[in-house]
């Protein structure tokens, strides 16, 4: 009979799915905030790559459960549903949206199935249409992360259906339903832990509805069987017998989820629960009277706010309250209820004693009464108990519409309530369009809570709207001006504002309210996670000052003392210490920070960095591929390991090398770095025309490109190309007019191409005025000289290059040369030197003639502090080469070097016999 009274029709499932739509299409257009950002933005247990098993080692939010800073929270099951959204749309927010408006639709739907088991047929539907509609679930439907709620409910009720069936003929016990049931309630706790408070609400429906007891029969049996005057019936044993393994298999789901969480509560500081860490009588009054304002958002959900921590429900601190009158009267009327339902037998007492049990039973995780939970109020918690709370008020208007007094008045009640909980929730949907709307809506409602005024802070700081940001900030230390994150928003805002001043005097004060440090005290229990990162940012604020890098590596050390697990502390102290040219210390620091967590791609690259710096590029480059092995797409490892091969002058790396940073183009094809070094690798592998084009597309990123200039003209005047070289030459000395080996490059063009002397003397002159030392300018402009036929002019120049570089033996051989023309002046007509080889390409012999090997310039990415590429905690250091030359060459390039001396040499002969006369 009762499962054919639970039957849902098609129109009914119909009626509900329209009036579900209509009160939430408008989610599909909201984004992702709040706890979203936490839950799916940032949480890697979505991605693909992450391992399934992660899932089930891991909080909701993607914290390992071992790690201290975790919330506890274990719903694997959820963090599944999100995985597979991420698998079908990624980070489109739309899907999620519609999978939550789906689940809702299937929670109302089993809702009303629930109800006609207790309910009429009418008065059932009116309890699933007012759950549908009510403005307290948007948290749990327009907020994603409320899929917890939507999942556990889901899986909560099908197996309080599954527990109603156990009840055989005679009596009998149905044990696959029992199994079943189990089973669902295993499912329901791993979506979300309060679906194990089924357990109790079956129970209930055992003693007092499938058995048919009332509290004084039970008792006056209890009575009977302690005088000795009777014994237990049988039906009451089977009873017994399923209560005691349907509690055994709770118990053991009880240990298993103490197990999970490694017997630690989470922790919460006393601005998430004010109350919790009050005195008494404070904190039992407070929490007291937080149960009547739970009732009242049901009554009455009119101001609704996504977040109720901190000040925003002042702290009940004496009996003299009037807000204790509150709690008296709920509890009267609770009372009353409880009375009524359980001493007296009928339906009518049945259908409120079940609603009760959906009220108070999966609220008692959420109610502070046997552990801390991390918020004052929150609405998505009322989900399953508005179900009771919903069975109560269609109770009460059934017995109202059967007066025929109050019959048509009921009636019209019903509706507006219907329709003004409709729109309600439609327009407190727009709240949830992104964290801005969201926070302003809440600040509508309570300007006390220091946590909105930041959040609004947030959502603008997002915006790069920081001059706005910083108000909200200030005003949340205002409100709560004992508040250390608040004052670190303020810190972080002013120096996104370049005031380093101010930012530094905001996370001194933040500093100053942290716990002073005891030897040997420990700190978990007492400062929230987040707050240890004041030590960080006002370390790293100061050690842009050199003067101060030691107090920063104080303030790091200081940190690690308050947790020896602090990770984050260990990668900073590392930046710092190569910093401080200590790389054996940073390595240390590193590997301890490798040993919290050894699947941090980006410690495995910070450690390559240091490795570099201890000259120790094979075990740098094991680490950057370790780091790309955890991140494929780590973009400054796939960069820094490609140059490191290119520069290890080993022909069997330059493939990869190249790969990887084709790989990094992709990954980033704005940064004109990664076309640049592909250009230097086709120069290496003798590929002219793909270095050229390598070259023009970094040029074409960034026209002002040193490096790329240079190594473009460079190209073109080793391949004949020389008066292509030029008009690079000229853009390079437009934007670098400082640039030596530019113009040694350019006047070589200009004298032995285009046969300008003057335009070659200009460089070479311009050389000397940047460095007067500077020995292959000026013995290039001795030759400009030799070229003027100004001998005299010639000589001294050359006597004057001698005296720079006095071991250089072709200097001291053109200077004789000079000399022996000067004596024979009279005798012999001056002869120039041959047009196609001047004393430049003397000088390139020296110091310029293989630019390709000894002075290519090369450019990688620069470092920065605020490094946010791969997470905003992380901040990576990467190898500066600017300028660099080339490292040491291969066996064979060595070879092919000194080939080019030799037949320079033999040039040099041949060039002297024509200066002698031979």
């Amino acid at each position: 009979l009762l499962e054919k009274m639970a039957d849902v029709s098609l129109k009914e499932a119909a009626l509900i799915v329209g009036v579900v739509a209509a009160c939430y299409w408008n989610s599909l257009f909201c984004g992702f905030v709040f706890d979203d950002v936490s839950a799916i933005l940032d949480n890697k247990d979505l991605h693909p790559s992450t391992p399934l098993k992660n899932l089930f080692q891991n909080d909701f939010w993607g914290t390992p459960m071992s790690e201290e800073r975790s919330h506890k929270s274990y719903r694997p099951l959820t963090v599944l549903t999100f995985r597979l959204n991420y698998l079908f749309s990624e980070l489109n927010a739309v899907s999620y949206h519609f999978l939550n408006l789906v689940f809702h639709v299937v929670v109302c739907i089993v809702f009303l199935k629930v109800c006609k088991l207790f309910l009429d047929n009418r008065s059932s539907i009116v309890a699933s249409l007012l759950f549908a509609v009510h403005p307290i679930h948007t948290e749990a439907v327009t907020g994603v992360v409320g899929r917890a709620e939507l999942l556990s409910s889901i899986f909560f009720l099908a197996a309080f259906l599954s527990y109603t069936k156990s009840k055989g003929p005679d009596n009998t016990i149905v044990w696959t339903q029992i199994a079943v049931t189990v089973f669902l309630v295993a499912v329901a706790t791993l979506c979300k832990e309060q679906g194990i408070t089924v357990v109790g609400i079956c129970c209930v429906y055992e003693v007092f509805i499938a058995q048919g007891y009332t509290f004084p029969a039970l008792l006056d049996t209890a009575i009977q069987i302690l005088r000795g005057k009777g014994s237990i019936p049988f039906s009451m044993l089977q009873t017994l017998l399923k209560l005691i393994v349907l509690m055994f298999s709770t118990l053991l789901l009880v240990v298993v989820r103490v197990q999970v969480i490694q017997s630690q509560l989470p922790v919460f500081t006393r601005f998430d629960n004010p109350a919790a860490v009050s005195p008494s009588p404070a904190r039992q009054l407070t929490f007291n009277y937080l149960l009547p304002v739970n009732a009242w958002l049901l009554l009455n959900p009119s101001e609704l706010c996504c977040d109720w921590t901190m000040g925003t429900i002042p702290l009940v601190e004496s009996l003299l309250d009037v807000r204790n009158v509150a709690t008296l009267t709920f509890f009267c009327f609770l009372g009353s209820l409880m009375v009524f339902s359980l001493r007296y037998p009928g339906d009518s007492s049945k259908t409120v004693l079940m609603a009760l049990c959906l009220i108070v039973l999966p609220f008692i995780p959420a109610s502070n009464l046997f552990f801390p939970v991390g918020f004052v109020v929150a609405e998505r918690v009322l989900y399953v108990p508005s179900m009771g709370f919903c069975i109560l008020v269609a109770h009460g208007w059934k017995k109202l519409s059967n007066k025929s007094v109050l019959r048509k008045i009921s009636w019209v009640c019903l509706a507006a309530v219907l329709f003004t909980h409709a729109l309600k929730t439609l327009h407190r949907n727009w709240d949830w369009e992104s964290e801005y709307t969201l926070f302003m809506s809440a600040l509508k409602v309570n300007k006390n809570n220091a946590k909105l005024w930041n959040n609004v802070g947030h959502a603008l700081e997002n915006e790069k709207n920081f001059e706005r940001a910083l108000q909200f900030f200030i005003q949340a230390t205002q409100v709560q001006p004992d508040d250390i994150g608040a004052h670190m928003n303020v810190g972080r805002t002013y120096k996104n504002l370049n005031k380093t001043k101010e930012a530094e005097e905001s996370y001194v004060i933040a500093k100053s309210l942290m716990p002073q440090i005891i030897p040997g005290k420990k700190y978990a229990a007492r400062v929230a996670p987040n707050h240890l990162n004041v030590y960080i940012n006002l370390a790293n604020l100061i050690r842009a000052n050199e003067s101060r890098l030691e107090e920063a590596d104080q303030l790091y050390r200081q940190a690690i003392s308050m947790r020896p697990d602090f990770k984050q502390a260990y990668i900073s102290r590392g930046e710092l210490l190569l910093k401080m040219n200590k790389p054996l210390k940073a390595k240390e620091a590193y590997l301890r920070a490798l040993e919290l967590d050894r699947t941090n791609a980006d410690l495995w690259y910070n450690l390559a960095i240091v490795y570099i710096e201890l000259k120790d590029p094979t075990e740098a480059l094991k680490n950057f591929n370790r780091a790309l092995e955890l991140n494929p797409t780590h973009k400054l490892a796939l960069f820094n390991s490609a140059l490191l091969m290119q520069e290890s002058g080993d022909a069997r790396l330059r493939p990869e090398a190249k790969q990887r940073l084709l790989h990094y183009v992709k990954e980033e094809p704005q940064d004109s770095n990664g076309y640049f070094n592909l250009g230097m690798l086709a120069m290496d592998d003798k590929k002219d025309m793909e270095a050229e084009a390598w070259m023009k597309k970094a040029i074409k990123l960034q026209p002002n490109f040193r490096s790329a200039l240079f190594n473009l003209a460079l190209l073109y005047s080793q391949t004949g190309k020389e008066l292509m070289a030029l008009p690079v030459l000229e853009d390079l000395l437009r934007y670098y007019p400082d640039h030596t080996k530019g113009l040694i490059l350019k006047g070589d063009i200009l004298m032995n191409q285009k046969k300008d002397i003057v335009g070659a003397k200009t460089c070479f002159e311009k050389i000397l005025e940047l460095d007067p030392n500077n020995v292959q300018g000026k013995h290039n402009l001795c030759v400009v000289y030799f070229e003027e036929k100004d001998l005299i002019k010639a000589e001294k120049c050359l006597v004057e290059t001698l005296a720079l570089a006095p071991h250089e033996e072709y200097i001291q051989r053109h200077l004789n040369i000079v000399r022996s023309k000067i004596a024979s002046l009279g005798a012999v007509e001056q002869s120039s030197l041959p047009s196609d080889v001047t004393a430049a390409t003397e000088a390139k012999k020296k110091s310029f003639q293989n630019l390709k090997e000894a002075e290519r310039e090369k450019t990688t990415t620069q470092s920065t502090a605020d490094n946010k590429e791969h997470s905003k905690n992380k901040k990576p250091t990467e190898k500066n080469s600017v300028d660099k030359e080339t490292p040491k060459k291969s066996t064979k390039e060595i070879k092919d070097i000194e080939k080019k001396r030799v037949a320079a040499l033999k040039r040099l002969e041949e060039i002297e016999r024509i200066l002698n006369g031979e």
